[in-house]
């Protein structure tokens, strides 16, 4: 028996049908009785028939399907987001490639360009922290497929950005720490080729200038925000003292290390040091204490990005491909870390 995949011919074959009518009756085309539609279609099953759907594309010009491209999908708001647009794109009838570029640029190219040739029909990215050329992503434009950046995205490409109010979320983190009674606060955050880490710096510093306290640049790092670099960083912080009051981590993952840390070396959080992080991941409200954080939002994120991309794809003339911003709204969820009550301050 041949091992060749089975074919609408094979079936028209079998059943003495002309292709034309096995192709409607699988498609369940209204002017195909019912009675031939059962039959084509426990003959497609028999063969263990399966549709092509990229022929399919092909011959409509609509894959039904979205790239996505984040920067590692085992981070919590990565992972948020990809699961409610994959949600949100099924209820309409789309399906979601997920792609994850590992924070490589190089990667990241690739990855658009494969998406390109699977002809999605619209692209949603989160650059990696070092992407400051675009230019891979003109195609999409060229070819008035829809594009739409979310959280990591360009100042001044034009496409459809949403992001969250990142400047906010520095300035409200730091404020509050200032409230507290801190007066020196460190600030970690990821490469300033990243957008967000610029934003959210911008915001510490306008906090602590509004409070009239000195910035001082000894107290700022950057890095990855990964574990090992945060545990580095927490290293050059206390090897000497005077140590500071406080810590405004702009991600979770450095905020639990720093916790962890103090714990280890026998510093306490908060009376001795205060700590917020950034993202609201689930792990900061269980971890003792728990820790303040700034939560983006990702399900609105995530639903914005589905309708942006779906009032696009079904608009009748080609997108519009200008600089357009939507900012969701940050709140910062204060916990033990601060001394909070799991308190709540949106913006």
């Amino acid at each position: 028996m041949s091992n060749r995949s089975k074919t609408i011919v094979d079936i028209a074959e079998e059943l003495k049908l002309s292709v034309s009518t096995v192709s409607r009756a699988l498609n369940d085309h209204p002017n195909i009785s019912a009675k031939t539609k059962e039959r084509v279609k426990k003959m497609a099953r028999k063969l263990g028939y399966r549709p092509n759907a990229l022929a399919a594309g092909l011959r409509s010009n609509k894959s039904r399907s979205i790239g996505l491209v984040v920067p590692k999908i085992s981070m919590f708001f990565p992972a948020t987001i990809s699961t409610i647009i994959q949600n949100k794109l099924h209820e309409v009838g789309y399906n979601l490639i997920i792609c994850q570029s590992n924070d490589s640029y190089e990667q990241e190219v690739e990855l658009v360009n494969a998406l390109y040739s699977a002809r999605v029909e619209g692209l949603a990215v989160s650059t990696t922290l070092y992407t400051t050329d675009f230019s891979h992503f003109d195609i999409f434009k060229q070819q008035n497929i829809p594009l739409v950046f979310f959280d990591r995205a360009p100042k001044d490409y034009n496409v459809k950005v949403i992001r969250g109010d990142d400047y906010a979320g520095g300035f409200e983190a730091t404020s509050h720490l200032l409230n507290k009674g801190c007066r020196d606060i460190v600030f970690i955050g990821g490469p300033l080729s990243c957008s967000l880490y610029t934003e959210r710096l911008s915001g510490y510093k306008a906090a602590l200038q509004e409070h009239k306290v000195a910035f001082k640049k000894q107290r700022v790092f950057f890095h990855e925000l990964t574990k090992e670099n945060a545990l580095q960083t927490c290293e050059k912080i206390f090897a000497q003292a005077p140590y500071p009051d406080a810590v405004f981590a702009t991600n979770d993952t450095t905020a639990i290390t720093i916790l962890q840390y103090c714990r280890d070396k026998g510093i306490k959080v908060p009376e001795q040091l205060k700590i917020v992080g950034y993202s609201n991941d689930p792990r900061t409200e269980i971890i003792t204490p728990s820790i303040t954080s700034v939560d983006q939002y990702p399900a609105t994120m995530a639903e914005r990005i589905v309708a942006s991309l779906m009032e696009l794809i079904q608009a009748k003339h080609p997108p519009a491909y200008r600089h357009s911003q939507e900012i969701i709204p940050i709140q910062l969820i204060e916990r033990d870390s601060t001394n909070g009550k799991n308190k709540a301050t949106k913006k």
